[in-house]
């Protein structure tokens, strides 16, 4: 399909078509279960129900140190995670939602005064744009002004990958994050899906090949993506899995960082303070990065420079790396030199080593979180 008729497409799959997320005919554009923090889980259980039922994502994508920030959230729908973050960032904090569809900024505009009210702020700290996630800057959003770009399930519904993430790379600060769940293809998909509606709709059919965005995050200038959590996409209509053949699906949290140009990326010890609201214990970075307090852990230089430079830089103290280090283990693993992590490959080395990964779940729902 063409960029035109994807958009159209998708309006009214999600604006007409989809009442509640019992409507979607796969599990692709759901929650994927993870544990996470008392405050987090709280401020998703304060959303309103009807709010709650309309959201479709495919992972929670609420990341740590959140007070005070200014949040984007492309493909907002309904306003469930914007109004969790508006809970989590604060008085001081901001969080916009940007989406294309009438009846899901209908929906989300109904319940600011709502939350406001139940979050007990004198003003509302949330707002919410109708325009394209490929065209932020047109819609009238800020370029280098948010902290944080979330996305939950809504990348891989857009005809054009390349200018989301321009777009996003303009409107952030520098030392920014994007942090964002979405659906990848273990393999480039054929036409014959790329031109099917519904399974456009369940966030299948758009679907990235998982190197690709490697490559596009580099071509742009974020720092390379970070995996923090995967799970397996099941699909289990026969009529699908005709149209599929053998391709295979995940649903991935990546996480990217805007570096400035005289960002280091030497590879450091760091050791975490504990000072994360919520994380006192421990930080965790991604599936390779877990900071327990205290711990003097060896990184790379990517993931060094991407600490330094970001909100997280005095959350840990840095020290040069031991010459000898380059290979040494880094907090139980082998330093990472890998460029293109296969996160199916990824989810294969859990499943041999015991470790049971959880499909994508339960859509609106807060009992997997």
């Amino acid at each position: 399909m063409e960029g035109t008729q994807v958009h159209d497409s998708v309006k009214d799959y999600y604006g007409k078509r989809l009442k509640t997320a019992d409507d979607l005919q796969t599990q692709a554009c759901v929650t994927v279960g993870k544990v996470v923090t008392k405050p987090v889980r709280e401020a998703v259980a304060a959303v309103h129900d009807e709010v709650a039922s309309k959201y479709y994502g495919c992972g929670l994508v609420i990341p740590e140190k959140l007070e005070g920030m200014n949040i984007l959230d492309l493909g907002s729908g309904s306003g469930r995670d914007c109004f969790a973050l508006s809970k989590l960032v604060g008085p001081k904090g901001h969080v916009t939602g940007i989406d294309m569809t009438d009846e899901q900024i209908a929906v989300s505009r109904k319940y600011i005064d709502y939350h406001t009210e139940k979050f007990g702020y004198k003003e509302p700290n949330t707002d919410f744009v109708q325009g394209y996630i490929e065209k932020l800057r047109e819609a009238g959003l800020k370029e280098n002004y948010y902290d944080i770009i979330i996305s939950n399930c809504v990348i891989n519904l857009s005809p054009d990958k390349r200018a989301v993430l321009k777009e996003a790379y303009s409107v952030m600060k520098e030392g920014g994050e994007f942090y964002f769940s979405d659906i990848y293809a273990d393999r480039e998909l054929d036409d014959t899906v790329r031109k099917d509606e519904i399974l456009w709709g369940e966030c299948i059919s758009g679907a990235l090949y998982w190197k690709e965005l490697f490559t596009l995050a580099a071509e742009i200038g974020f720092s390379r993506p970070f995996l923090v959590s995967a799970a397996p996409v099941p699909i289990d209509r026969e009529d699908f899995k005709k149209i599929l053949g053998e391709a295979r699906f995940v649903s991935v949290t990546y996480r990217l960082f805007k570096l400035p140009p005289s960002a280091k990326t030497e590879p450091l010890q760091v050791m975490y303070n504990g000072e994360i609201t919520g994380y006192e214990k421990e930080f965790k970075f991604d599936h390779q990065h877990v900071f327990k307090k205290d711990d003097v852990v060896m990184v790379t230089g990517p993931v060094a420079a991407s600490l330094k430079c970001s909100r997280f830089s005095d959350e840990f103290e840095y020290q040069p790396a031991p010459k000898e280090s380059c290979g040494s283990p880094c907090n139980g693993s082998t330093c990472d030199k890998v460029e293109f992590e296969d996160p199916f490959e990824y989810l294969e080395n859990l499943a041999k080593a015991g470790q049971k990964v959880e499909a994508s779940c339960c859509g609106g729902s807060t009992k997997c979180c």
